[in-house]
């Protein structure tokens, strides 16, 4: 089982293998019991978003599942029931996007590559902590963003109910590839809200 299509490995197209072939799940019937298990399986956490219509691009090879009737407590997709017929296409690829998925960006400012660094985790927004954000690590923001290189960091007031700490020691593709640390008050405490300003638009 992957996800794929996404930011990260924890949200994305369902695809699974069979016979050494992989291919798509049916967005019928598709609901938070099926994305759970496939969060689970994937050690992704819980699912908080729940996707049909092939939000995450349409797939190729077979549709290996259709009318997915998980109760969530089983170990694996495959455990599920489904329909041994499908009457899908593409266009209906299942997706979904679990807790552990981390993705970014940048508000308040006059466009997506200036602003507050707020991060979506664990299904709700917060901010991230100044006490061991540089250069570094803004470098590594503006990257993912596709906003070019950091111009300078701003400071702003903790505002969201929920603190992320990172801490890079070398240029990585995303913030989630450095060390974090989610909601543990020591490291930032006295901390403000960092923000960045990217030079690119």
């Amino acid at each position: 089982l992957r996800l794929a299509g996404g930011l990260s490995r924890c949200e994305g197209r369902v695809e699974m293998e069979q016979g050494g072939t992989w291919g798509t799940v049916c967005d019928d019937a598709w609901d938070l019991a099926d994305a759970n298990v496939v969060c689970r399986q994937l050690q992704c956490g819980r699912a908080v978003r729940v996707h049909g219509g092939a939000a995450f691009g349409r797939g190729s090879g077979p549709i290996l599942r259709d009318e997915v009737g998980c109760e969530g407590h089983e170990e694996r997709l495959r455990d599920c029931p489904a329909a041994p017929e499908h009457d899908c296409s593409h266009k209906e690829d299942a997706g979904v996007v679990c807790s552990e998925h981390q993705e970014w960006r940048l508000s308040g400012g006059r466009d997506g590559c200036a602003g507050r660094v707020e991060v979506f985790f664990r299904g709700t927004w917060s901010t991230v902590c100044d006490s061991t954000w540089y250069k570094l690590e803004s470098s590594v923001l503006c990257r993912t963003l596709g906003c070019g290189e950091p111009l300078r960091q701003l400071s702003f007031g903790h505002t969201l109910p929920s603190r992320m700490l990172y801490q890079c020691e070398s240029q990585q593709p995303t913030l989630a590839h450095c060390r974090w640390t989610y909601n543990k008050s020591a490291p930032c405490h006295q901390s403000r809200a960092v923000g960045v300003v990217c030079n690119g638009t």
